[in-house]
């Protein structure tokens, strides 16, 4: 399972530690839903999922600060004896002396932040959900092309880097090359990006690694990027038939998302960058309204009409 180590998003989002007498090193989140507890602290915890963050708002504390210290005992030993990553107060808010020390009775970190709570909370769901995200790797090129996620695929040694080099000359940016790590942030999105190791790297056969970041400045590399478009690149062969209207889209799925693929043939003369290139704008066009197959088939039936009358 996927987590992530409460020092990391302490750290992400700036917040400070109210309890550093508890240890936090081995805490780790493992879903990116939050919680705010605010019937919880009436008294009811039926449904309570201790696994999640917990944020507590403007009213939530001015609830527990309406209560007597022997209305508050019960409802905080019921709440914070609970195994839970931790409470974010939101606002610069702060917790009573009672809830801190039975959050440190029971080992649970209490954090503070100056933002807004529902600023904090789609600050932290987006991270999460995109730390958090169903992953997988396939073998290809990600490239930013236009503001479109082109990943290139294809077997090895098809041109995939070569494409995404001249690509990168020409002023896009380049994601990840030879690995690509898709995670699943949403119904509709997917994201890819380049493991640690392989970052800003890529390989061309005859001069070997080249530091795209050094080589090109740091407006040629991205760290990630939503995966739009799909080209896939294959040797040419005349004994096959190759889709020349477009009039029907194909897909490729990862991970239960489905994206437009492109089938790319290869032959010595043709310009595989330029390619994508158009490949890119045209997905754009579409997702736009505009469908140049459509038109010509438009434009070919309003002819005919015409041939009939």
């Amino acid at each position: 399972m996927a987590s992530i180590s409460l020092q990391r998003l302490i750290d992400k989002q700036k917040m400070t530690n109210l309890t550093e007498e508890i240890d936090i090193s081995g805490i780790k989140i493992t879903q990116p839903d939050i919680n705010r507890p605010g019937i919880q602290l009436t008294g009811y915890m039926e449904h309570y999922d201790a696994t999640r963050l917990q944020i507590m708002g403007f009213v939530e504390c001015s609830y527990m600060e309406s209560l007597t210290d022997e209305q508050k005992k019960p409802i905080y030993e019921r709440i914070l004896s609970n195994k839970t990553p931790a409470f974010v107060f939101c606002r610069d808010l702060m917790p009573d002396q009672l809830f801190k020390e039975t959050a440190i009775k029971y080992g649970v970190p209490l954090l503070s932040t100056s933002k807004a709570t529902s600023t904090f909370m789609a600050e932290v769901i987006r991270w999460l959900n995109a730390k958090l995200a169903p992953c997988i790797t396939v073998h290809g090129v990600l490239v930013d092309v236009y503001g479109e996620g082109v990943l290139i695929t294809g077997e090895s040694g098809i041109g995939k880097s070569e494409a995404a080099l001249e690509l990168i000359k020409r002023g896009h940016r380049l994601v990840t090359d030879d690995v690509v790590e898709i995670r699943k942030v949403s119904e509709e999105t997917l994201i890819g990006t380049a493991p640690a190791v392989t970052k800003h790297f890529i390989e061309i056969r005859g001069i070997g690694i080249v530091d795209v970041k050094m080589l090109f400045g740091v407006q040629s590399v991205k760290e990630d990027q939503e995966i739009n478009l799909v080209i896939k690149l294959s040797e040419w062969s005349k004994d096959k038939e190759y889709d020349r209207i477009g009039m029907e889209e194909e897909y490729v799925e990862y991970l239960g998302n489905k994206v437009v693929c492109h089938n790319i043939p290869i032959r010595p003369g043709r310009n595989t960058a330029l390619i994508c290139e158009s490949a890119a704008i045209n997905h754009r066009q579409k997702k736009m309204g505009y469908n140049a197959a459509q038109e010509l088939y438009k434009r070919v039936q309003a002819s005919l009409e015409k041939k009939v009358e």
